[in-house]
């Protein structure tokens, strides 16, 4: 079934690359006017102001909280009665070094506030706290889809291999815009989507 959208598409594939280009468009617009500066670090609030961003054109529901429970394979993410108390929660979470900004990204992963694009907007999020916190950001270049896509999916029980996957990738570049535009191409490659490539939208 084809997620409802502004765009008034019905087929998953058209949706796919409309996806893609309206979204990588919006990220690249994000950095390049400086918007991304008014993000709320570390917040909820922060990361619904950047799910709003990418996907205001797209979905309705873009920066709203989820009204549905959420499951991918056999996982499935917070309850939507606990979803609230959740986020409260991860606010209130520590993010003063690589370990606690993990830990805070992890337990925002399993909340999985939005109906869809919250790893996309995540990402970003991630690195905002890191570049805040310890003056560095992820080179998403550097992380390998699989072992990325495996150790998030294990990091709900046991966040070492997460961890120790992303302190490997971490660069002092935090004002890099090439970085940046690349970082969008994987993440959204992570996703499946790799149609067009951010700079050249």
């Amino acid at each position: 079934m084809t997620l409802e959208n502004k765009l008034n598409i019905n087929n998953q594939i058209d949706l796919a690359k409309a996806e893609e280009k309206v979204g990588k468009q919006k990220a690249k617009q994000l950095f390049d006017s400086g918007d991304i500066n008014k993000v709320e670090v570390g917040t909820f609030a922060g990361l619904a102001f950047i799910h709003a961003y990418l996907f205001e054109d797209i979905y309705h529901f873009a920066g709203k909280i989820r009204t549905v429970n959420i499951a991918k394979g056999n996982f499935r993410f917070a309850p939507l009665m606990y979803l609230k108390q959740a986020l409260e929660y991860i606010d209130s979470m520590p993010q003063n070094n690589f370990d606690k900004v993990i830990e805070k990204y992890v337990e925002m992963n399993i909340a999985h506030p939005f109906r869809e694009g919250n790893g996309r907007a995540m990402r970003i999020w991630l690195d905002l706290i890191l570049k805040k916190e310890i003056i560095q950001v992820i080179d998403w270049n550097l992380v390998d889809k699989k072992e990325y896509l495996s150790a998030m999916e294990r990091s709900v029980v046991n966040d070492v291999e997460i961890k120790n996957l992303l302190r490997q990738a971490l660069t002092e570049q935090i004002h890099d815009r090439t970085l940046f535009m690349k970082g969008i191409d994987i993440s959204y490659y992570y996703e499946g989507y790799s149609e067009f490539k951010t700079d050249q939208l």
